[in-house]
């Protein structure tokens, strides 16, 4: 990730405390961690400051092409959307597919006709416009992205992961990276743990990063930290950036990234905090 002034960073810092305690506030009072996981992804989209929903990038033709997937830890259950333009929050239409259809995955004009139809909030282009992603774009920066995601734990032993993203700037329209992909940016099973990933989405789409992490959980006996680790050591195999963050059925946490930062925090079931950008 570029370097952030102080400014900058005490800004993010504050977004993540918001997205933080609108997820915990539910589990705190009995809520399951599929809605802690849509609120604290939510509360990220609707933030101009990430790379989701309205601060989403612009695709090489000027647009906004936003993708997004959430998965239940306890059925196995999953939803997701991609390439979508006109979905204020991705990530809610991403549930309403995993709950209200038969299908895992929906794309453009399709799922944004079931997003209507469920009753969610559609909006215009200009919705989605931030003057620095357009300047981006104009300056032609290359590989610049960003991803957001949450992972929780409720009362219930209930693991869930949700991730939402506008992609990278310059895209072709069209792309799909690995937010919307269940097993490459999103997973989740209560066998295991819960993931959610940024970074370049190619790489993770080639070796199922998520997906990884749980598989040798399950298969390898390795803890989330373990696991975690290896599975980014074969992203940089194949010379892959970005990061995670996995939660297993203990409450253990991990937030490995190989590249300079990752915008990242966590609450405990005792109330301890973790807020960070940088190593």
């Amino acid at each position: 990730m570029r370097h952030l002034t102080l400014v900058q960073q005490e800004m993010y810092c504050k977004a993540l405390e918001s997205a933080l305690d609108a997820g915990h506030q539910i589990l705190a009072s009995g809520g399951s961690s599929l809605d802690a996981v849509t609120a604290a992804v939510v509360a990220l989209e609707d933030d101009p400051l990430f790379n989701a929903g309205r601060g989403a990038v612009y695709n090489a033709a000027g647009k906004h092409e936003l993708d997004a997937s959430i998965m239940d830890g306890a059925t196995l259950r999953a939803g997701a959307v991609a390439a979508v333009s006109r979905i204020r929050n991705p990530v809610r239409a991403a549930r309403a597919v995993m709950e209200k259809g038969p299908h895992v995955l929906l794309v453009g004009r399709g799922a944004e006709q079931f997003a209507r139809k469920q009753g969610l909030q559609l909006a215009s282009g200009k919705y989605f416009h931030t003057q620095s992603r357009l300047e981006a774009l104009r300056k032609g920066l290359a590989r610049h992205h960003g991803t957001v995601g949450a992972v929780a734990l409720d009362r219930r032993g209930d693991l869930a992961a949700a991730t939402s993203t506008g992609g990278y700037t310059g895209k072709l329209p069209g792309r799909v990276g690995d937010s919307p992909l269940i097993g490459a940016g999103t997973y989740a099973d209560n066998a295991s743990c819960a993931v959610s990933g940024t970074g370049w989405g190619e790489a993770f789409i080639r070796i199922a990063l998520a997906h990884e992490v749980s598989a040798r959980m399950r298969h390898k006996g390795e803890d989330v930290t373990r696991a975690s680790k290896a599975a980014l050591r074969m992203l940089a195999g194949i010379k892959g950036d970005g990061g995670l963050i996995a939660l297993d059925r203990r409450g253990d946490i991990a937030m490995p990234f190989n590249s300079e930062g990752m915008l990242r925090a966590c609450v405990r079931a005792d109330g301890r905090r973790v807020v960070k950008i940088y190593r």
